[in-house]
C-alpha cells in the first residue's frame, strides 16, 4: 500500500462517526459462565474451620444449610460445608479470586460441587448481567463518508475490534 493512499485512508477513518456500543447489545457475542466458591481440596481442617468460622460470623454468610439438619450439614466433609459458607460469602461480596480466597483455602470452580439436596446457587456471569448499561466499546456509524475511499466492512470491524480491545485494557489499568 502506497503511503499516500494509507494517509488517506487514515485521515477518512478520523471522519468516522464511532458510537459506543452498551454491554447489552454485545450479549450474543459474550459466553455466559457460572462460578462457584469451593474449599480446595487440600486444605488442613483447621484453616477450612477458621475460614468457615469467619464466613459464617463476621463473613455474613448464610450458613443456615450447613447447619444440623440442613440440606448440605456433613460433619464427616468439612471440604463441602467449608464449600457452602464461601460459595455463599462471594455470591454477596463478588465472585472473584479475591473475595474467594478464604487464607488459600479456596478456589473458584465452574464445576457445579451441588450434590443429593445441597444445592449451591452460583453466580452467572455475561455482559447482558450488568443491571445498569455499560459501554462496552465502540463500532463505526454507518454514515456514508463521500470522498473517502470504501473501507472493506472486514477492514471496518477489524478496526472497531482493536478500539474495543485498545478500550478494555486501558479501562483495566
Amino acid at each position: 500500500m502506497k503511503l499516500q493512499t494509507f494517509v488517506s485512508q487514515i485521515k477518512c477513518l478520523r471522519k468516522i462517526p464511532w458510537r459506543p456500543i452498551q454491554a447489552q447489545q454485545v450479549k450474543a457475542v459474550v459466553q455466559q459462565q457460572q462460578l462457584w466458591c469451593v474449599a480446595k481440596n487440600n486444605a488442613e481442617d483447621s484453616a477450612l474451620q477458621q475460614a468457615i468460622d469467619w464466613a459464617c460470623g463476621p463473613g455474613a454468610a448464610d450458613c443456615g444449610p450447613i447447619q444440623n439438619s440442613g440440606p448440605c450439614y456433613d460433619p464427616n466433609d468439612l471440604i463441602d460445608m467449608a464449600s457452602y459458607a464461601f460459595n455463599d460469602y462471594c455470591l454477596k461480596h463478588g465472585m472473584t479470586d479475591e473475595t474467594c480466597n478464604f487464607s488459600n483455602t479456596a478456589a473458584l470452580t465452574a464445576l457445579d460441587p451441588s450434590h443429593d439436596k445441597c444445592k449451591y446457587p452460583s453466580s452467572t456471569f455475561s455482559a447482558a448481567n450488568s443491571t445498569t448499561p455499560s459501554t462496552a466499546g465502540i463500532i463505526p456509524g454507518s454514515e456514508n463518508l463521500s470522498g473517502c475511499p470504501q473501507f472493506a466492512a472486514t477492514q471496518v470491524w477489524m478496526l472497531a475490534l482493536l478500539n474495543l480491545l485498545l478500550v478494555s485494557f486501558t479501562c483495566s489499568l
